[in-house]
């Protein structure tokens, strides 16, 4: 079956080429060029990827991201025309699987959409304890409950589950979990993530068992701790 990938930008030339070079892989690709073409797109559902510009002309993009995080949803690559990282943080923090800012190589873009669909072909299970991550629907289980947590905060547990036991630096979490353009994170957005992670996966989240914080150093992921 065709990968099919969605496309919600307001640039048609930019909109074109992405189309252009997805199709050149075999791959399936349905457009939209406004917030509202983009709402019937996302209603009709059946995409593996959808690419979603941050600015549309009759709405925000991140209003549409957080009415496909209200649902089963496809991964989204977001794109934005507008320098700093403010719409970067907003958009990690809503879900994205990755971002990229305009102007940007489409032979890059589509690297990184082959990375994204990868990850979601090879479902396996992370465990430890009793903390179970489905790698491909990315479903995160406690004593077999479903836990809700946000993108980000599922990046943020998969990354030290799969580091356990070994002391991660706060420079090596931010790198691997939001700096993925060399852009500068405050450390502040790190400690905020782990105590919301805390909150729902510890039994005591001012005495955590499993994410322990070594001083000076940064985190660490501690096996079968209950």
């Amino acid at each position: 079956m065709a990968v099919r990938i969605g496309i919600i930008e307001d640039d048609q030339a930019l909109r074109e080429g992405l189309k252009l070079v997805f199709e050149l892989d075999g791959w399936e690709v349905v457009c939209a060029a406004t917030a509202k073409e983009g709402g019937r797109l996302a209603e009709k559902g059946g995409c593996d990827l959808v690419v979603l510009d941050c600015n549309l002309p009759d709405g925000s993009g991140f209003d549409m991201l957080r009415g496909l995080r209200e649902k089963e949803a496809p991964p989204v690559l977001m794109l934005t025309a507008r320098s700093g990282e403010i719409d970067e943080l907003q958009a990690l923090e809503l879900g994205v699987e990755d971002f990229m800012r305009k102007p940007f190589s489409l032979a890059v873009l589509k690297a990184r959409a082959r990375r994204i669909l990868r990850r979601r072909e090879a479902p396996s299970l992370l465990s430890s304890g009793d903390i179970t991550v489905d790698m491909g629907s990315r479903e995160v289980r406690k004593n077999g409950e479903v836990l809700s947590l946000s993108a980000l905060e599922t990046r943020l547990l998969v990354l030290l589950m799969e580091h356990s036991g070994q002391i991660l630096s706060r420079e090596q979490i931010l790198e691997a979990v939001w700096d993925r353009d060399g852009n500068y994170v405050d450390e502040n957005t790190l400690a905020v993530t782990v105590r919301r992670l805390r909150l729902k996966i510890e039994e005591d989240p001012s005495s955590p068992r499993r994410i322990r914080t070594i001083h000076g150093m940064g985190y660490i992921w501690k096996e079968g701790a209950v």
